[in-house]
């Protein structure tokens, strides 16, 4: 591996891509450390958002803790990635959006600019919200401070979308999802750092115990993260042969990779989303009103909450992955260009045959998906692990894992097509 890197860097074009991709993510970093500016009270901030288990902790996770510290990149590319999702949505459901879709280069141009102009609009609507709902941490403020404070943050948000689409243009990887890896990264140390004192912080046998016991689940879930991300189905696909003129083209045979985690962490970030709402809203009310209390019995950590969390996580797992792969569309590809699956009819027999597979290895994903995502919170409920912080836990694992393999692999080809070894060797 290390050789593989160093061959990496000795290539010009290679090492221009990998040191763009390293400068555009340090500015990321550095653009976390700027506050927005505002009449902000440093106490009542670091009250709002203290703690382990607080509602802003996912989302400061995937800010790389620029939500904490109040920074022009708080809303991190959240916009961007709400914008793709329903624009992706609403692809399935328009029909002029479909076509569109289906128009190569040109027409993915015209949808990706729609995403932008979600973004801007998300951005402006998620601003605001975040702004108005933190007016009891500001000192006196005016209408022009929350102009100010919204207009920085959209700008910030709508700033990493162009970054993370340079990244995807002069770098290497996928611009955004390389952002939120690099935001996870900066804060695997003080996660790692706090989780360990949590769980050594109940004497010495107990401690050690702990402490060995907490490594070790974590390797096993980074183990795991990696099977599952990497494992796929093969179903094997043979193409006849056709003769156009006087040449004979195809009868090759080749297979059809069908991943086991189709859906990656959007079910996650779905179902983390939705159930947000209801703790935000509470914390708007008084504690003695009734409504209060009812939603405050879906903050993270309750009974209900784990339960609809797993219920909507396994759900939008078969939904996004019936989003992101059509059976019936790959059957006609592949009739259309003379592919059959040995010992299956071409046409509408494959397409059921697919959709049997993709709901067979799409249920594995889904309860895996669904087992690390409320893992960390189910550790809460084990004697020596309690107060554990779940900001740190599955969700964080999946794409740092995620993105790290896709970036090794994207490096990897780049170093097969100029017949170098690579890192999977």
């Amino acid at each position: 591996m290390l050789e593989a890197i160093r061959t990496a860097f000795k290539l010009p074009d290679l090492r221009k891509k990998i040191i763009w991709t390293l400068v555009l993510l340090g500015i990321f970093r550095i653009g976390t450390l700027i506050p927005v500016p505002g009449p902000w009270n440093a106490k009542a901030l670091e009250q709002l958002f203290g703690g382990n288990n607080n509602l802003f902790g996912l989302l400061d996770l995937l800010a790389g803790g620029a939500l904490r510290k109040m920074s022009v990149f708080a809303m991190s590319v959240n916009p961007y990635i709400t914008s793709s999702i329903i624009v992706q949505l609403l692809t399935m459901v328009i029909p002029q959006l479909e076509a569109l879709s289906k128009e190569g280069v040109e027409g993915r141009k015209v949808i990706n600019q729609y995403v932008r102009y979600g973004t801007v609009l998300l951005a402006i609507i998620q601003g605001s919200a975040m702004a108005f709902g933190l007016r009891s941490a500001m000192n006196s403020p005016t209408i022009w401070d929350f102009v100010l404070i919204i207009s920085t943050l959209t700008a910030g948000s709508v700033f990493l979308m162009w970054l993370g689409e340079v990244i995807s243009e002069r770098g290497i990887g996928n611009g955004i999802s390389l952002l939120i890896f690099g935001g996870i990264v900066a804060r695997i140390i003080p996660s790692s750092i706090s989780t360990l004192t949590t769980v050594g912080s109940k004497g010495v046998g107990t401690s050690a115990f702990s402490i060995v016991a907490f490594l070790v689940l974590a390797v096993l879930i980074v183990a795991g993260v990696v099977f599952v991300t990497q494992g796929e189905r093969k179903i094997p696909v043979q193409y006849a042969k056709r003769v156009v003129g006087r040449k004979m083209y195809g009868g090759g045979s080749t297979y059809l990779p069908m991943r086991v985690n189709q859906a990656g962490v959007i079910p996650i970030i779905f179902a983390s989303s939705i159930l947000a709402f209801p703790p935000t809203i509470a914390q708007f009310l008084a504690p003695t009103n009734w409504l209060y209390k009812f939603l405050n019995l879906f903050s993270p950590g309750r009974g209900i909450y784990l339960f609809l969390y797993a219920l909507f996580i396994f759900v939008f797992t078969y939904f996004y992955t019936a989003v992101t792969f059509n059976p019936l569309e790959v059957s006609n590809n592949m009739k259309k260009y003379g592919g059959f699956i040995p010992g299956i009819r071409p046409g509408k027999p494959t397409a059921e045959y697919l959709d049997r597979v993709l709901t067979r290895i799409t249920l594995a994903g889904a309860l895996f998906l669904t087992v690390v995502a409320i893992l960390p919170y189910l550790m809460n409920f084990i004697p020596g692990f309690r107060g554990l912080s779940v900001q740190f836990g599955g969700t964080a694992l999946l794409i740092a894992v995620g993105v790290a393999i896709d970036t090794m692999k994207q490096i990897e080809a780049q170093l097969i097509m100029r017949q170098y070894e690579g890192f999977l060797k």
